[in-house]
């Protein structure tokens, strides 16, 4: 080994020591575990649309449900009251289009039209012609037993909302015209099924 002037450079002879390559500097750097690439994030888009609608779907369910069961509505069920409230919206209306728009079938509604009438709730109307035919309406007694119905709900859902903050109340304020269009645009798909053939 060979030493020069100690205030200048110190060379040491002996073996090389292999030595690893710098990485350059203006490599771009790889990417990050877990990150999703932009073709990755548009492919799982689709699974996240749908998700949103399940939980929108859900929500929007759970929050009716809980809010028909009221005192105004006595011993009326809340299939009734729903039969009920689909008199006063549409009627005078055909039992048949009541059917669909109850969502029941035909045996059931037969069934629950005779308690409704006989609790003075609604009253049935004969064509004089073709005395088939048969529409119903709402009476006055069931349309003073509805507004006390929405009355309750309406309380219940505005002591609720008395109770979110500010940002939520307009987030939910917001909100309420694209719901009422979505339901609108349900109006207009076609029944389940329709036009499926089979065989």
């Amino acid at each position: 080994m060979a030493v020069k002037d100690a205030t200048r450079s110190v060379v040491i002879t002996g073996p090389r020591t292999a030595m690893k390559p710098v990485p350059h500097m203006n490599r771009a750097p790889s990417r990050a575990a877990g990150a999703v690439s932009t073709k990755e994030s548009r492919a799982a888009s689709p699974v996240e649309v749908d998700l949103s609608a399940a939980r929108l779907r859900i929500a929007v369910a759970r929050l009716s449900r809980r809010l028909r069961p009221t005192a105004a509505a006595g011993s009326l069920t809340t299939t009734e009251v729903d039969v009920l409230v689909a008199i006063d919206r549409h009627g005078p209306i055909r039992l048949s289009d009541l059917a669909g728009l109850a969502g029941l079938n035909p045996t059931m509604l037969s069934r629950l039209i005779p308690r409704l009438e006989a609790a003075g709730l609604m009253r049935r109307l004969v064509a004089e012609g073709d005395r088939r035919v048969c529409r119903v309406e709402i009476s006055a007694k069931g349309r003073r037993l509805l507004e006390r119905v929405r009355s309750e709900r309406n309380d219940a859902l505005s002591r609720l909302l008395r109770g979110l903050v500010d940002a939520d109340r307009q987030a939910l304020g917001a909100a309420v015209p694209i719901l009422e269009a979505l339901a609108e645009r349900l109006l207009e798909l076609p029944p389940p099924g329709a036009g499926v053939a089979t065989g």
